[in-house]
C-alpha cells in the first residue's frame, strides 16, 4: 500500500519541479522538452492511480499533438526568449 503513495509523490513532484523549470527556461526549445517530461511524469501519476483511458489520450496529446505544434511555432519566431 505504500509503494503506490510513494509513486504519487515521486511523479507529482516530478511534474511540478519540471514545469517550473520549464517556466524558467530561456530556450524556448528547452522548455518545450521539460514540458515534455511534464507530461510524462503526469502520465505515469494516471498510471499509478489505474486511469488508462486519461493515460492514452494524455499521451497522444502531451507527448504527440502539443510539443509537434510547439515547436513549429517555435520554428517560425525566434528559439530564445529575450
Amino acid at each position: 500500500m505504500i509503494y503506490p503513495l510513494l509513486l504519487l509523490c515521486f511523479f507529482s513532484t516530478a511534474g511540478m519541479i519540471s514545469s517550473y523549470l520549464a517556466i524558467r527556461e530561456k530556450d524556448l526549445l528547452r522548455a518545450i522538452a521539460l514540458s515534455a517530461v511534464q507530461s510524462v511524469a503526469f502520465a505515469l501519476l494516471y498510471a499509478v492511480l489505474l486511469a488508462p483511458d486519461i493515460l492514452l489520450v494524455y499521451l497522444a496529446v502531451g507527448l504527440g499533438i502539443y510539443p509537434i505544434i510547439l515547436i513549429y511555432t517555435v520554428k517560425k519566431t525566434r528559439r530564445y526568449e529575450e
